[in-house]
């Protein structure tokens, strides 16, 4: 068994271990190991994930099918290290060759704190030289980056104790492929995601965006109203590994295909600006979702949604968009809108501003607290008053 560690955004922890009790890769109790988060959150440079036990399965499983991680990395060992020798002897003792191909180019992501080996550089170096030690034959060392190409190596050192990671995932988990082209403050998709289950919506309820952007919000209720696996059109650094095993890989996908789904339910999605709606009709088709989400140019003040279901909704606020722009009208008038033609529908509003979240004119639980794109933010969640 390895163990496995799930990033994810700073927050939405707690979502992504709904996920991995959904298909079955924690258990419930385990959740009262917050310490294992408080670590990572105080200690750790990647903050917030949740670490879990597996094998191949379940790598390639959380891989797949988590809609809300970042990346999925694979502990490889940790050790004490408080020189250079010691440091590449004990990576070099590490097995390698499950990852790594002889003479493969790595990229190698290194932190350094509260510890005698200081110098990122100097300990990807040394880490590098391990793996030729181990393999035989010299990796270089390629700038990091995240197009997916190059297998990543995390290490990190923290009061000289090294811990080092092989990305399994490639690409950061956000990029589903679908996304080619955004509007304005685009929302990761992972983020999108979180706002759907935080919300409690479960993709069989109808659905309603009135500020879609390019349509990520729509499309992933819709992804998930299909119960398509967010992973299923990419590919992944695990692929490319000398252990991988394409046997439990294909088995994985042929669950999937054999999957039977609900009937859709309305899926809308709205947004005054023409051209990001062209945008998020070709997302939705390169989603394979076009025909379950239904978007249109209009105001906020022209939504006309059927039923009782879920608004979740990304507006605009000041700092992602103009930062001299009062947006209070906007904000009231949404709320006013809202409680004219959508009353008992499910409400979940992403912002960065407590008084702006104030102008909707309804109780919103706003404990919720996130990051996007660099800048906290409040989720807040509530019903639309009858």
């Amino acid at each position: 068994m390895e163990k496995i560690f799930i990033v994810s955004a700073p927050g939405i922890e707690n979502v992504t271990f709904q996920e991995l009790i959904k298909f079955g890769l924690a258990q419930p109790e385990h959740l009262l190991e917050q310490s294992n988060l408080n670590y990572v959150e105080r200690e750790d440079e990647i903050v917030g994930g949740i670490e879990i036990a597996g094998d191949h399965a379940e790598i390639y499983q959380a891989n797949l099918y988590l809609r809300t991680a970042s990346r999925v990395l694979v502990r490889l060992g940790d050790f004490h290290a408080a020189a250079f020798s010691e440091l590449r002897r004990k990576s070099a003792l590490l097995p390698w060759e499950r990852f790594i191909l002889p003479g493969q180019p790595v990229c190698i992501r290194t932190t350094c704190r509260k510890s005698r080996l200081y110098h990122s550089t100097a300990v990807s170096r040394e880490i590098t030289m391990a793996i030729q030690d181990r393999l035989g034959k010299p990796s270089g060392i390629v700038p990091c980056s995240d197009d997916g190409y190059t297998q990543l190596v995390v290490a990190r050192l923290f009061n000289d104790h090294c811990t080092i990671s092989i990305d399994s995932s490639g690409a950061l988990l956000h990029r589903r492929g679908y996304r080619l082209a955004s509007a304005k403050a685009p929302l990761r998709e992972t983020l999108a995601a979180a706002m759907l289950l935080a919300s409690g919506y479960d993709g069989s309820s109808p659905f309603l965006d009135p500020f879609c952007g390019s349509g990520t919000l729509p499309i992933e209720a819709a992804l998930l109203s299909a119960q398509i696996p967010p992973g299923n059109n990419r590919q992944f650094a695990f692929m490319k590994w000398p252990e991988f095993k394409a046997d439990i890989w294909q088995k994985l996908l042929d669950q999937h295909h054999n999957q039977s789904s609900h009937p859709a339910p309305i899926i809308l999605g709205s947004d005054r600006d023409a051209g990001a709606i062209r945008l998020a009709q070709a997302n939705a088709e390169r989603a394979g979702v076009a025909s379950i989400v239904q978007f249109s140019c209009k105001a906020v003040s022209a939504i006309e949604p059927t039923g009782t279901g879920w608004v979740v909704t990304n507006p605009p606020y000041g700092l992602r968009i103009q930062s001299n722009h009062d947006l209070r009208n906007l904000y009231a008038q949404f709320g006013h809108v809202l409680r004219r033609v959508c009353p008992g529908w499910r409400l979940g509003v992403l912002c960065n501003d407590l008084r702006l979240l104030g102008q909707i004119g309804f109780s919103l639980d706003t404990n919720l607290k996130w990051i996007n794109g660099g800048l906290q933010v409040r989720f807040a969640l509530g019903q639309v008053p009858f």
